[in-house]
């Protein structure tokens, strides 16, 4: 006997054909095709409300390619993005701050796009700046 999963929607009866993930550090919804397993914080989605998917203003809807040859799912390419994107959301291991200047001050840490800079130490906030 074959378990058949079904739209993750409620009152959905269709099986479910695609599989959708939130990238919350991405502000990005992936939809690819349906994972070989089900997933705690994964949704199967049927083809019909697969194609009706919105994302919320700001965010971005990655549509991976879905393959029709029939012969079911080979390899899960949307666990293999998901993993990935994880890995890159991760923070660095901590390590000492160098003395690398970045703009006026050193970099301490990165996460992502943004970074902390930690005051330059020879120079004290209250001295003027030289613009000459």
């Amino acid at each position: 006997m074959s378990h058949v999963r079904r739209c993750s929607r409620t009152a959905c009866r269709q099986p479910a054909v695609f599989t959708l993930t939130y990238v919350y550090a991405d502000s990005t919804a992936v939809l690819g095709p349906l994972a070989a397993y089900v997933e705690p914080h994964c949704y199967d989605l049927c083809a019909v409300h697969a194609d009706r998917l919105t994302a919320p203003r700001g965010w971005e809807v990655v549509r991976l390619p879905v393959e029709t040859s029939g012969g079911g799912p080979g390899s899960d390419d949307l666990e293999a993005l998901a993993d990935a994107v994880r890995e890159a959301a991760r923070p660095p291991s901590p390590a000492a701050p160098t003395d690398d200047a970045v703009g006026e001050g050193a970099e301490t840490l990165r996460r992502g796009h943004l970074r902390v800079v930690r005051s330059d130490p020879g120079r004290g906030d209250h001295e003027p700046r030289d613009r000459g």
